[in-house]
């Protein structure tokens, strides 16, 4: 077995990541905690944390939360108000290209840009979720019937996306060539971007909560099956007309975390009785890294080498797995 830095907070780990080389966790109750070497506690939220997600383009972990404020913390355990919403609560963010920020508040998303313009993008129905695209500064949301692009940049009309029932996550595929929404219903949609031809995901017992792509963006990893649910994207039609790959199959509990490794084929995969798995892509071999727990192993992140995996579960358990260990 693999060592383990355990750790135990107060309340439910909401995000697991790694700025640089250190593992931070932020927590519902508001509160981003730097474990190792000594723990240090910043207070993000006053009133509750609602969303936390790692910036792709900078060393900084975004976060969201019923005080209305977006706050950037970076690896020197550090925090700043990035945007502020007054009463209103921050349900999605994300970081972009150039030090751009996402962020939604009922029916608006945001765009905040390094030199502090901010644009506003109106919807007809709450914005679920964000992301902005590999390349440039153009923007998705998530909404109900669908998703709409937009360039951040400029006052171009938004291309929208339709497909009926409720699209409550988005994320674009790594070269940008599709864009997936994850769907209210035990579903995935997605769009080729250049066409907009329709890519329909189905099959899962439970809602999807967590998906991750693969280091060269040949596969997209998911939860809500007693197994990994793997998509294949390598092709110009991405999964259409193609069967997934089931990694790492359990018959008694549900896979509720998934976590691609940044530079290998091989993805953790978190269950719902706190056990990790990480699992080879190509031949399905399977590493034992952690036996289960008093909680779901909600959140998994990789560090930027892939040697560490932090982990954050729904009772406070917390750690990072030495895989080299």
């Amino acid at each position: 077995m693999p060592q383990i830095a355990p750790y135990s907070f107060d309340g439910h780990v909401e995000t697991a990541a790694f700025l640089k080389d250190e593992p931070v966790f932020a927590l519902s109750d508001g509160t981003i905690r730097f474990p190792a070497g000594g723990e240090t506690v910043v207070e993000a939220h006053a009133q509750g944390l609602l969303c936390a997600r790692p910036d792709p383009f900078a060393p900084r972990l975004l976060s969201g939360g019923e005080d209305g404020r977006v706050v950037a913390t970076g690896p020197d355990r550090q925090c700043a108000e990035i945007a502020s919403a007054g009463r209103k609560w921050i349900s999605a963010v994300a970081g972009g290209p150039g030090g751009a920020v996402g962020y939604a508040v009922g029916r608006t998303a945001f765009v905040r840009e390094a030199k502090c313009e901010t644009r506003e993008f109106a919807h007809g129905r709450t914005v679920e979720d964000l992301a902005f695209a590999p390349k440039g500064l153009r923007i998705a949301t998530a909404r109900y019937d669908g998703a709409s692009l937009f360039f951040a940049g400029t006052d171009a009309k938004a291309q929208e996306l339709e497909w009926k029932g409720a699209h409550t996550g988005v994320a674009f595929s790594p070269d940008g060539r599709f864009l997936v929404t994850v769907m209210q219903e035990n579903a995935l949609h997605g769009w080729r971007l250049d066409d907009g031809k329709h890519m329909r995901m189905t099959g899962y017992p439970s809602k999807v909560k967590s998906l991750s792509w693969s280091a060269k963006g040949k596969f997209l990893a998911t939860s809500g099956a007693p197994a990994a649910i793997l998509w294949p994207f390598s092709g110009k039609d991405g999964p259409m007309g193609k069967a997934p790959l089931e990694l790492g199959t359990r018959g008694d509990t549900s896979v509720v975390a998934v976590a691609c490794h940044p530079a290998d084929d091989v993805v953790a995969i978190g269950y719902a009785d706190g056990m990790i798995l990480a699992v080879r892509i190509s031949d399905a071999k399977e590493a034992l890294l952690r036996r289960g727990g008093s909680g779901a192993a909600r959140t998994l992140a990789w560090d930027p080498k892939g040697r560490f995996l932090a982990f954050g579960t729904e009772s406070g358990e917390a750690g990072v797995i030495d895989i080299a260990g």
